[in-house]
């Protein structure tokens, strides 16, 4: 076998293969061999047929195919073996020229790991942000969870801001009703902001029992762009009017909400819980900006066959995340202001997809240079935390597929790990 190499970029080459008639007596072995597992030669079983047998009833295109093939294959794998090729995705393969088992040539364009150049990691200069919560933060918890302990009582009088109003509503453009815009039984906090402006002020001061007209203009930045700026018409029908009754906030209340018996205690657990909360985004957040900005000061060549995979990948999670929002991707493209789903994905998969990309890349090339491995110890035991986590997918969880993933993402854990280490 002669081979000829050429980079074409820093992510792909061009490999130029000439096969003789030895390389070609091996691929074709090969294939009588796999061709023979499913001949039917009469005085033979299935399986059993000799290789010097099968050639004779062998279909002679079929065998020519499957020998190409193999030799292709084999030259290949010789070919990424002798120039140290790490090999990302199934060779484009062009067949120059073909001679019946007598020689062979082709070229290949192969996308490959390409070589990374690391800035001086051990020096990087993003800082973590300090940590607060205030006074404000407290409360604002506490009085959520007075509203969640507090007592509704219907009342006869005019509704008023900070009283839970049941409602139907029709709201209508031009005297026809709009998409979104009707609801029967609505429960609504007045005051709360959960309408657009003008819609909860104007419930205020009536009765059960009323009927009512609510002339508004949506907002000119509403996300529905049909809606934007646009003169409606709510009917509103008031059910009920209800007076919320929150309670005091005393070692009473301390002791229902949790284990505390005084509010001097559940606010300390309450400030100790945010705090907690804060430190962990901070910390996720300083992992990020370290691994940006060694991306940043590298030299990381982006192959396009790992963009485009994950840019499937993160499409994949925007189309479930809007349907779980009861969103269609149209209405998003409008939301944001996309002219088509190219534009879509070229300003958010692409982007995003090329900065996972690179940061993967970065990460795997540190994590070689600082010798960072996962024990077999370390392995067994975060793949026994995910059957915990999920023991119905026990199966998918124990192939060797799953196992080389979750290898793969525990290092890429420590290496971040140790990255933060090097600059502390």
């Amino acid at each position: 076998m002669k081979h000829t190499l050429k980079k074409s970029s820093e992510t792909q080459v061009i490999v130029t293969i000439d096969l003789d008639k030895t390389d070609l007596a091996t691929a074709k072995r090969v294939a009588l061999q796999h061709i023979s597992k499913n001949l039917k030669v009469p005085g033979f079983r299935a399986g059993k047929v000799p290789a010097n047998v099968a050639e004779k009833h062998a279909d002679p295109l079929e065998l020519a195919n499957h020998t190409t093939e193999h030799a292709m294959n084999i030259a290949l794998n010789d070919v990424a073996v002798a120039e140290d090729l790490r090999v990302l995705d199934r060779p484009q393969v062009d067949l120059k020229d073909f001679k019946p088992y007598d020689s062979l040539s082709f070229e290949a364009t192969i996308d490959i790991v390409p070589d990374i150049t690391l800035g001086d990691y051990k020096k990087l200069k993003a800082k973590k942000a300090k940590v607060e919560v205030t006074d404000a933060e407290v409360e604002e918890v506490v009085e959520r969870m007075r509203s969640q302990l507090a007592e509704k009582k219907a009342v006869k009088r005019e509704a008023s801001s900070g009283d839970e109003v049941n409602i139907d509503f029709i709201g209508k453009q031009d005297d026809k009703p709009f998409d979104g815009g009707t609801a029967n039984g609505y429960d609504l906090v007045l005051g709360s902001n959960s309408f657009i402006p003008g819609f909860e002020e104007a419930i205020i001061g009536h009765k059960t029992g009323e009927k009512f007209d609510v002339p508004l203009a949506f907002p000119k930045d509403y996300h529905a762009d049909h809606l934007k700026g646009a003169e409606v018409v709510f009917e509103v029908t008031l059910n009920e009017v209800k007076e919320v009754v929150l309670p005091e906030v005393d070692d009473k209340f301390a002791e229902k909400v949790g284990p505390f018996k005084t509010v001097e205690g559940m606010r300390e657990d309450i400030r100790s819980e945010l705090l907690q909360q804060k430190e962990k985004t901070v910390e996720d957040q300083y992992k990020d900006d370290l691994v940006a900005e060694l991306v940043e000061i590298s030299k990381v060549p982006v192959p396009q066959v790992l963009v485009d995979d994950q840019a499937k990948q993160i499409e994949q999670d925007a189309l479930q995340n809007l349907m779980y929002r009861g969103m269609s991707p149209d209405q998003y493209l409008q939301q944001q202001g996309y002219k088509d789903h190219d534009e879509w994905h070229e300003k958010e998969f692409k982007v995003a997809a090329e900065r996972r990309v690179q940061a993967g890349l970065a990460l795997a090339e540190l994590s070689k240079i600082e010798n960072i491995d996962v024990s077999k110890e370390e392995l067994d035991q975060r793949h026994a935390l995910m059957l915990e986590q999920y023991p119905t997918m026990k199966d998918q969880l124990d192939s060797p597929d799953a196992r080389r993933d979750l290898a793969n993402r525990v290092i890429t854990e420590k290496t971040v790990d140790r990255l933060v280490e090097l600059n502390s």
